[in-house]
């Protein structure tokens, strides 16, 4: 079955919601790592801009954005609440109030989940009158309303916000890279190379956060935010020999 279809739910009635699948408590730790991760993914080679007469958006696609939650956070889901249309719960993808129309989308990651809102607009950036919606309408209002709900997890944020990477981010993301390259490549040299960029790794997790949990040591540079750390194992890493 098509991912996308797979991580989509739609709820309708709360009750009939399978109470296995619930995540457990909300675990502060992970999440603000898992908002720390999404926030230094640089999404704005993917952006468009669409200009009309009176505005300019820039946007990115759903579809980057959410292939690069799926990376990060594999267990990842969206919802759409829809609008419950009678009394046999016949449901429709949006809503409206007689007036205009919206949809309501929600994202899940950890067990935290942000519910988002956005307009059914037309090309123009303009609500649509609610008898004038279509389904096509409010289809790319939803995923809209989808990269939204994301960018409250973290990703993409600076691009709502209309600002550039701070310099320290941004020092940070390219040192998380450049390890993250050397880690791949070192590792490929032979079985003893691999075990100590694995070692150099978890040892550096550990000097930038000496109270992470033992079993939340990854071994992977992009969980690093502290560039002094990054860059010494930058180095350490370069100095492995097969």
């Amino acid at each position: 079955m098509n991912n996308v279809v797979d991580d989509l739910v739609f709820r309708v009635d709360p009750a009939k919601i399978n109470t296995s699948n619930v995540y457990p408590a909300l675990d502060e730790v992970e999440l603000a790592k898992s908002y720390a991760t999404l926030c230094s993914i640089d999404l704005r080679s993917e952006a468009k801009t669409k200009k009309t007469k009176s505005s300019e958006l820039t946007y990115i696609p759903w579809s980057s954005v959410w292939a690069e939650i799926k990376k990060v956070e594999p267990t990842a889901r969206y919802n759409v609440y829809p609008q419950i249309m009678d009394n046999f719960g016949n449901t429709r993808f949006w809503h409206d109030d007689g007036k205009s129309g919206w949809v309501e989308v929600g994202v899940s990651i950890k067990g935290l989940e942000h519910v988002m809102t956005l307009a059914v607009m037309d090309f123009r950036n303009q609500s649509i009158p609610a008898e004038n919606i279509t389904s096509t309408d409010a289809n790319k209002s939803m995923m809209r309303c989808l990269v939204k709900a994301c960018a409250m997890h973290g990703i993409g944020m600076y691009i709502y916000k209309g600002e550039e990477i701070p310099d320290n981010e941004r020092e940070v993301l390219t040192l998380q890279n450049e390890c993250y390259e050397l880690v791949v490549k070192k590792c490929a040299l032979s079985e003893k190379a691999k075990s100590t960029v694995g070692d150099l790794c978890k040892a550096s997790e550990v000097e930038a956060d000496p109270l992470l949990p033992e079993d939340a040591i990854t071994g992977n540079p992009k969980n690093i935010r502290d560039a002094e750390v990054l860059t010494k194992l930058k180095k350490q890493l370069m100095a492995v020999r097969k």
